[in-house]
């Protein structure tokens, strides 16, 4: 009897990464909204006034910039979590001396 592998090949446990994925994703978006304002107050009371491009620019900048890490660490996390890192497979391995 062979043992239940967990990863993305199966329905059951895709459903779980990725709903965790999701989940993580919607908390850092709300971080990353937080960070953006407190960015935004911080540049008010140091500036005075803003424009409307710069707190638009500020605004976008720090939250896509949050949101984009966020995406990229989070997929890291899923590739490891469900087996995908362990079972790659290196061709080259023998034919290439690293050290």
């Amino acid at each position: 009897m062979s043992t239940p592998r967990e990863d993305l090949d199966d329905p059951k446990y895709a459903d779980f990464a990725w709903g965790r994925y999701r989940r993580i994703l919607k908390w850092m978006a709300l971080v990353s909204l937080l960070t953006a304002g407190i960015a935004e107050l911080a540049l008010y009371w140091s500036l005075g006034s803003l424009n409307f491009v710069t707190i638009s620019a500020t605004f976008l900048g720090v939250f896509l910039t949050m949101m984009l890490a966020a995406a990229l660490m989070g997929l890291m996390f899923l590739s490891s979590g469900s087996g995908h890192d362990a079972r790659v497979q290196d061709r080259l391995k023998g034919e290439i001396d690293i050290d």
